[in-house]
């Protein structure tokens, strides 16, 4: 992974061999903080849902992502740096109140990096579209997994703060408009929509 100045990314993990990897709610409310505590800090956050075995991600990085970080032999970007430590954070927790041992998650992350295909065609419908799209698969994945019957229902997305049924603070609603072409009054309706494209 390498993230670079002034783009959106689709970042996603599963558990290693595909197992469930939260394994109760305060399992979820723990990642949450650590995404809060070292993810929020050098990125702009614009959606997330945490699934029972895997996660999703949409950030937007700004200039906080230009000073690197030595890790041993290794200089990494401080977004990439984050996400290790997260994961590591996480593995370690869960490792040692269930009685896992070894690795929780797939070892490679994987980080999509939307601005990069959005910059393939010149047709300004089709970049806004490919960021909204992403934007409404990552809010639908608990509906399409049939893990809800509503998303309401689904507590670790950040669908509930998009919707204003909560009033969270690990996203920027700002770039979400600016770029995903969120608007409070048509969200809730646009994401229970399953028609259309897939991301």
């Amino acid at each position: 992974m390498h993230f670079d100045t002034g783009n959106l990314y689709h970042i996603f993990n599963q558990g290693n061999n595909k197992d469930q990897v939260y394994i109760d709610n305060e399992d979820y409310y723990f990642f949450l903080r650590l995404i809060r505590k070292d993810l929020l800090p050098v990125s702009e956050i614009l959606a997330y849902s945490l699934m029972p075995n895997h996660f999703h991600i949409m950030i937007f990085t700004d200039e906080r992502c230009k000073t690197m970080i030595r890790q041993g032999g290794i200089i990494i970007d401080p977004v990439t740096n984050a996400i290790r430590k997260i994961l590591s954070r996480y593995a370690r927790s869960v490792n040692d109140k269930y009685g896992f041992s070894g690795s929780v998650f797939c070892q490679k992350t994987k980080a999509k990096c939307l601005s990069e295909m959005q910059n393939k065609t010149v047709d300004p419908f089709y970049k806004q579209d490919y960021y909204f799209n992403c934007f409404k698969y990552i809010h639908q994945n608990p509906l399409k997994a049939g893990l809800v019957d509503s998303l309401e229902d689904w507590q670790f997305s950040s669908y509930l703060d998009y919707a204003g049924l909560r009033n969270g603070t690990l996203c920027n609603k700002e770039l979400a408009s600016l770029y995903c072409s969120y608007r409070t009054e048509s969200f809730a309706q646009i994401c229970r929509d399953m028609s259309g494209m897939n991301y």
